[in-house]
């Protein structure tokens, strides 16, 4: 009689545990299943009752019942669980695409910022971006751009060498040392890059940034140089940007130039920024000296070639009405919220 009592009972167990609705009514079959005084559980009390034959068949009923009513127990739990949790994530959805009202906008430090800026320019009029090894040699360094060692323009530049032979590039010129050995003409590059001098004032830092600029082909001219940098200085500073041109001396340029702009804060009338001249002081130009070409196996015969360098510390401070070099190499956060 306690088998068939057992078989109706898995029964109406199974059934009313498909049918609960909610987690509460779901414990309550457990308890009234397997709690203390739960059917199943005063069905096994209840084997002391059953003749000795009967107690194996009845044993193994009973554990059959157990384990078909706690595996249905878990995947009713389970079922309610996930319910419960697809309904958190519905209520809790953020859009993760939305942006967030209170995220602080950032912005790039002034120095990448102009080099992003000035390698586009260039990138648009067709120069390629090349890098080199910042740690160099003297020859790439000095030699190769026609500064031999006791030139007397090696004094302009406090370098710091290594050793005899090697030390921290002063100028990216050792880059295009190194491309016009590599690349055959015509081609247009520009290399960004640290460079590494022993001076340390409001204007100068031990570590500061260059750009340089070369283009080797035939028939290159001044007038070339000249009309190239005016479009990038135009679109660099705007269209109603002044610029001048005066003489100087490179030892890797014949002729040299020096380029100054209007300057983009006072518009050439004169402030704190010019120092009341209205003009800055730029970047240094040239046509590139025959020896160089030579020296990196270009027919100086048959190819010309103009360059120019940016200082880009230079440029970020002037752009941005930065007084202090320092100011670029200081992680406080005063300064760097301006740049936004």
């Amino acid at each position: 009689m306690l088998l068939d009592e057992l078989v109706k009972i898995k029964e109406d167990l199974l059934k009313e545990i498909q049918s609960a609705s909610s987690q509460k009514e779901l414990n309550d079959v457990r308890i009234k299943a397997l709690g203390k005084s739960g059917l199943i559980t005063s069905a096994s009390k209840g084997m002391r009752d059953v003749s000795p034959e009967d107690r194996p068949k009845l044993g193994a009923l009973i554990n059959e019942v157990r384990t078909a009513i706690e595996q249905a127990l878990q995947v009713k739990d389970e079922k309610f669980e996930q319910e419960a949790l697809n309904k958190r994530l519905e209520e809790e959805k953020i859009d993760i695409t939305e942006p967030s009202k209170f995220g602080k906008v950032g912005a790039l430090h002034p120095i990448p910022d102009v080099i992003d800026r000035l390698t586009d320019i260039c990138v648009d009029m067709g120069f390629s971006v090349v890098e080199g090894p910042e740690i160099e040699t003297d020859y790439y360094n000095f030699e190769a751009m026609n500064i031999p060692k006791n030139h007397p323009s090696r004094d302009m530049q406090d370098t710091f060498f290594i050793t005899d032979e090697i030390l921290l590039r002063s100028q990216t010129s050792a880059v295009q040392a190194r491309e016009m050995e590599k690349r055959k003409p015509p081609f247009k590059i520009v290399c960004p890059g640290k460079t590494y001098r022993n001076d340390s004032d409001a204007t100068h830092s031990p570590i500061f940034h260059q750009l340089e600029g070369l283009v080797v082909d035939e028939n290159i001219s001044m007038a070339d140089l000249k009309s190239m940098l005016t479009i990038l200085m135009k679109r660099l500073y705007g269209e109603d940007t002044m610029i001048r041109f005066r003489p100087s001396f490179f030892p890797f340029t014949e002729p040299s130039i020096e380029v100054d702009v209007s300057c983009p804060n006072c518009h050439g009338k004169g402030c704190n920024i010019c120092k009341g001249s209205g003009m800055l002081e730029l970047l240094g130009a040239g046509v590139v000296n025959p020896k160089v070409l030579e020296m990196s196996g270009i027919d100086s015969k048959k190819y010309r070639g103009f360059a120019f360098g940016f200082g880009l510390d230079r440029t970020a401070m002037i752009l941005n009405s930065i007084s202090n070099i320092k100011s670029l190499y200081k992680n406080d956060i005063r300064f760097l919220n301006q740049m936004k």
